[in-house]
């Protein structure tokens, strides 16, 4: 059992870094899920779009010291980490 404050102490070493930017994917109707596959890739190019962070930023023009992604459901590991060194 953790919070938001440790997950933020975890991830960036340094104190007067600790923003945090949003991203959440899919973003869509729940009714809609039935007739829309989503892939792994998919999924993880939505959450570094501009339009589904829960901030007024643009994440392309900053940078990441780290990223956590967690995904839900049954998704395979493998297809997880090579998505995401393609980020």
């Amino acid at each position: 059992n953790s919070d938001l404050r440790k997950l933020g102490v975890n991830l960036i070493p340094f104190p007067r870094l600790h923003f945090f930017q949003i991203g959440f994917a899919p973003l869509g109707s729940p009714a809609a899920s039935a007739y829309r596959r989503v892939s792994v890739g998919d999924l993880t190019q939505q959450i570094f779009q501009a339009g589904n962070m829960m901030a007024a930023a643009d994440p392309r023009n900053g940078r990441y010291l780290t990223a956590s992604a967690l995904f839900r459901g049954q998704v395979s590991t493998k297809d997880v980490e090579d998505e995401m060194l393609k980020v």
